[in-house]
């Protein structure tokens, strides 16, 4: 099983990319949950939501992750989540940053694509989006992950998120 991980700033295309995969290649996609757990909240996002963010997504990760699929498309994780704790609240949260994340293959979207604004997205600045980009790529450094960084237009990065799917399915055994 290859565990792959999105992600970037609001608005690069993680989602779309997450269930393109998901269907081209039969896997499984775990969606982003601070997503989902932001639009039903009637109040700012605290800190605490932030753990629960990362508790309910290892959650239904690692639920997904015990079905053995080929591939599992994580539409972000606990590399996101750390940072936006961080631009939110101004400091990397060490709860937060003590939890590993899972994932086979990062990929880091280049915040090179417009921004399309919704209710729940907030830095849709240039400044802002570039600030996010670092303290995203930021946490990664951290962490000690290498993200494979993509960016082009949509249809270019999805070329490229497929191949480089593709190569890394071709080197998992299967059941692996």
């Amino acid at each position: 099983m290859l565990r792959l991980v999105l992600s970037g700033v609001e608005s690069t295309g993680k989602s779309t990319l997450a269930a393109h995969l998901e269907q081209m290649f039969g896997g499984l996609c775990v969606p982003e949950v601070g997503r989902a757990y932001t639009e039903a909240l009637d109040r700012p996002l605290t800190l605490a939501d932030h753990h629960a963010i990362a508790r309910l997504h290892r959650a239904a990760a690692d639920a997904a992750a015990a079905q053995s699929p080929p591939l599992l498309v994580e539409d972000t994780d606990i590399v996101m989540t750390t940072a936006w704790a961080t631009m939110l609240f101004g400091g990397r949260d060490p709860v937060l940053a003590a939890l590993p994340s899972a994932g086979d293959l990062h990929i880091l979207l280049e915040p090179d694509v417009p921004f399309v604004p919704d209710r729940v997205r907030i830095f849709g600045e240039p400044e802002a989006r570039l600030a996010f980009h670092r303290a995203i790529a930021g946490e990664f450094a951290a962490r000690g992950i290498a993200p494979v960084a993509i960016g082009g237009d949509r249809a270019a990065r999805q070329t490229a998120v497929v191949d480089l799917v593709r190569r890394h399915l071709a080197r998992c055994p299967p059941g692996s």
